[in-house]
């Protein structure tokens, strides 16, 4: 399964390496294909250095040693989502072929799309858990 894990994942990852993102994360990274959006990397650099510079290195870190598919941003008209700064990263995930996307952001989770899906860690952890498997 193709899973894009948005900018809010990654930071409180990083964050919080106990909380449910982290978890839903190093899940991601060892069962499915984890997919970043360039957009999300840039969101992900300067929300830290505004909030939190003292983490940068080791978000650094974690980009350089996390294995994943790096999409662009994909800027066209369209209306999908109600924040428009989110519609490249959804573009992307949708010309990508993704089939989740691993959000906190309250935009994408009010989306009602069947592929990809948008869904919170807790979300994909329950599901995880569940079926014991994947579940595409």
């Amino acid at each position: 399964m193709r899973v894009l894990v948005d900018t809010n994942i990654l930071f409180s990852a990083l964050l919080f390496p106990n909380s449910k993102p982290a978890r839903a994360l190093l899940h991601v990274s060892d069962n499915h294909e984890m997919v970043l959006c360039d957009r999300n990397i840039t969101e992900l650099r300067d929300i830290i250095r505004r909030k939190a510079p003292q983490i940068l290195p080791d978000a650094e870190a974690l980009l350089a040693e996390m294995s994943y598919e790096l999409i662009p941003a994909i800027y066209r008209a369209d209306k999908l989502i109600r924040d428009e700064k989110d519609q490249p990263i959804l573009n992307a995930a949708i010309l990508s072929d993704v089939d989740v996307i691993l959000t906190g952001d309250k935009d994408f989770l009010s989306l009602d799309m069947e592929h990809p899906r948008c869904m919170t860690a807790s979300q994909f952890l329950d599901i995880e858990g569940k079926e014991g498997q994947s579940f595409t």
